[in-house]
């Protein structure tokens, strides 16, 4: 449908970019060996702002996307970025991520960013977790980032992590097949905590929008939860990104819904394809495979 004014208000409120194609190849529906060119990043971000995105979501291991991003100027947007792995032998945790903020700060050629991230989660589970976030707080503190936060895998790593280090931010997979944040109890609590949620992964990297005859054959062990999904969007006249999208976007307890871009066209067809229809989408609750859910595993298929 057409971008009006409401449509773009709920854009500018929820979509964000997610920019690791930026500075590496990465996602099974990418077939290119080679990360998004600049060209085509200015495209693409020239694109956002101009239908109201305001949006981006990057990492220090991201590869080149924040060196790019730098070069072309975000400081209009609101930047989500993250700290890499703590390595195993730090003395000076306060010194670290301090040095890793600057770093990326002088990439992204911002004085600060909307928010930092832990991507290892499970360095708060470490012996200098607690120091480490401290960490965190104390940039926040000096005005370097506005909110801090992790991103998760599995809801189960709120339940090591959240009483200890309660969030502004929790990125989470979320989409029409991986329904676990909602369903474990932890959309709600997140939500009445005021820790804003940010979906990614609303594609499961992708998968989720391949046909039937296209979908590699090592996902045939899940068949018949794709074949529920297929008929589900011919019964309702819908494509897979369609459903996807409005799937996430019709939960309001959902702050940010990111979504990895690769080209303008892809963002374009985003955008084109939305509807804001009320529908009842089917329940996977059984699905709570990781071995499908979480990318990450998928080579060892």
């Amino acid at each position: 449908m057409d971008i009006n004014q409401s449509s773009k208000k709920v854009l500018n409120n929820r979509l964000a970019l997610g920019s690791v194609q930026f500075g590496l190849p990465y996602g099974i529906s990418n077939t290119s060996l080679n990360e998004t060119s600049f060209s085509e990043i200015s495209n693409i971000l020239n694109y956002a702002n101009k239908i109201g995105i305001n949006t981006i979501d990057t990492a220090i291991s991201y590869g080149k996307s924040e060196s790019r991003l730098g070069k072309y100027g975000v400081n209009r947007y609101k930047v989500i970025t993250k700290l890499p792995k703590m390595p195993i032998i730090c003395h000076d945790v306060f010194a670290w991520a301090e040095e890793q903020l600057m770093d990326s700060l002088s990439r992204l050629n911002l004085r600060s960013v909307y928010g930092l991230l832990l991507h290892h989660t499970l360095d708060l589970n470490g012996p200098k977790g607690s120091i480490l976030w401290s960490a965190m707080k104390s940039l926040k503190e000096k005005n370097l980032v506005n909110k801090i936060g992790y991103s998760i895998y599995k809801p189960d790593d709120l339940d090591l992590l959240f009483n200890d280090f309660v969030p502004d931010i929790v990125q989470t997979p979320y989409s029409i097949f991986d329904q676990r944040l909602s369903t474990s109890g932890w959309l709600d609590r997140l939500y009445n905590s005021n820790t804003e949620i940010h979906a990614r992964s609303i594609f499961l990297q992708g998968l989720l929008l391949f046909k039937s005859s296209e979908r590699p054959s090592k996902f045939n062990r899940w068949k018949s939860e794709f074949e529920k999904f297929d008929l589900w969007l011919e019964e309702n006249n819908l494509t897979a990104l369609q459903a996807s999208i409005c799937f996430v976007m019709g939960n309001p307890k959902i702050s940010k819904i990111i979504v990895g871009i690769d080209n303008l066209n892809q963002l374009k067809e985003i955008i084109s394809n939305l509807k804001f229809n009320d529908l009842s989408f089917p329940e996977y609750k059984s699905i709570e495979d990781t071995e499908l859910l979480d990318p990450s595993l998928w080579n060892l298929l």
